[in-house]
């Protein structure tokens, strides 16, 4: 009997433990403490890249200028950021020797015609008896012969005398175009060989930003091809420039990749070597943005609180950053529209935990 009474008795305790149990989880639960924070629903804005870099002004067309004879430099009439118009004198050499080549042409040519008309006479003579038969026809040949020979010889001393006039001509450098010396290479008493460049000319005209950029400017879709430049020492100077050239291979000193932007109407205090500031920006797209409150960490990186819509409770989601701003980061992955994230107060929280906006859904 006795033990009948324990069987019946047993499921009647077990019943009213798991009741007991119940009601203590509940009053836990209603317990638990709610922690304060603000939240915000996620959602794309429009976002772009601004893209900051820092250049120089060049000329559009740069030109080595040089001798195209050799000799000693006796004289030097410019220096580095001097103007010069086309035609200007810049620098000479001694040109003794092109003056005494010249002397020698000159007298070749003399030599030459002296020849030129006596065979000029002898054809003359010859082809009078040639008429009359009174001499014979190996001799008026010959005379014949002679004749266009000298003629050959007058054409090559007249173009000899030309090369030791244009030798004599080269002695002196001079500007093949209005514009800026940037660069001397040749000091008076040096002797310059033909070829060496002497002065860099930059160009009167048109003018070019140009940049140094890290390869990977690329991979970012550009919103406009337009760049607005303003100067370094005065940010109040502005112009707009286009890209012109970009190079097709990276320096391999410093991983570069020159980029060369047209300046439209450069004001004038964008002068040759200024340092400029090219700002653009990228093409705009629909970007998931959070404030850099809402960053905390997990074990595998960058994660943000997400608030479960029934529960309350918090618990960590792990993301993927697309960029880093001031004030603000860009998720390229890891929430999805319409998720609730802790934007404000959660440095103290827990996974599990209950919270409650504070201000108001954002």
């Amino acid at each position: 009997m006795g033990e009948f009474l324990m069987l019946w008795l047993r499921p009647v305790v077990l019943l009213m433990v798991a009741a007991s149990l119940a009601g203590c989880g509940e009053e836990a639960r209603r317990e638990r403490p709610v922690t304060m924070v603000k939240t915000a629903v996620v959602h794309t804005q429009p976002r772009s890249t601004v893209i900051r870099l820092t250049g120089d002004v060049q000329a559009r067309v740069s030109t080595e200028l040089s001798f195209r004879v050799s000799g000693r430099v006796v004289e030097r009439l410019v220096d580095v950021g001097a103007h010069v118009n086309a035609g200007d004198l810049l620098a000479r050499l001694d040109p003794t020797e092109q003056r005494a080549d010249l002397v020698g042409a000159q007298a070749a040519l003399t030599a030459a015609e002296a020849q030129l008309r006596l065979a000029t006479a002898t054809y003359e003579r010859q082809k009078t008896l040639m008429a009359s038969g009174f001499t014979t026809r190996v001799a008026y040949d010959q005379a014949q012969e002679g004749l266009r020979a000298a003629e050959g010889s007058v054409d090559t001393a007249k173009a000899q005398l030309g090369i030791a006039k244009d030798a004599l001509g080269y002695t002196e450098l001079r500007a093949s175009a209005a514009g800026i010396i940037t660069a001397r290479n040749i000091e008076v008493g040096q002797v310059a060989q033909s070829a060496q460049s002497a002065y860099t000319l930059a160009e009167d005209g048109a003018r070019d930003a140009v940049f140094d950029v890290y390869e990977a400017i690329f991979l970012i879709p550009v919103g406009s091809d337009s760049i607005k430049l303003s100067l370094v020492s005065k940010p109040a100077i502005t112009a707009v420039a286009k890209p012109r050239e970009i190079s097709p291979t990276v320096d391999p000193k410093t991983g570069s990749v020159r980029v060369k932007l047209s300046i439209e109407n450069p004001p004038p205090e964008m002068t040759l070597g200024s340092v400029v500031v090219g700002e653009g920006f990228s093409q705009t797209l629909d970007k998931i943005v959070l404030p850099w409150s809402a960053l905390t960490a997990d074990q595998s990186g960058a994660a943000v609180w997400v608030v479960d819509p029934k529960t309350h409770t918090v618990s960590l989601k792990s993301v993927a950053i697309e960029r880093y701003e001031t004030d603000a980061i860009v998720v390229s992955r890891g929430l999805s529209i319409g998720d609730r994230v802790v934007v404000d107060g959660g440095k103290m929280l827990r996974p599990g935990q209950v919270v409650a906006d504070a201000g108001g859904a954002a």
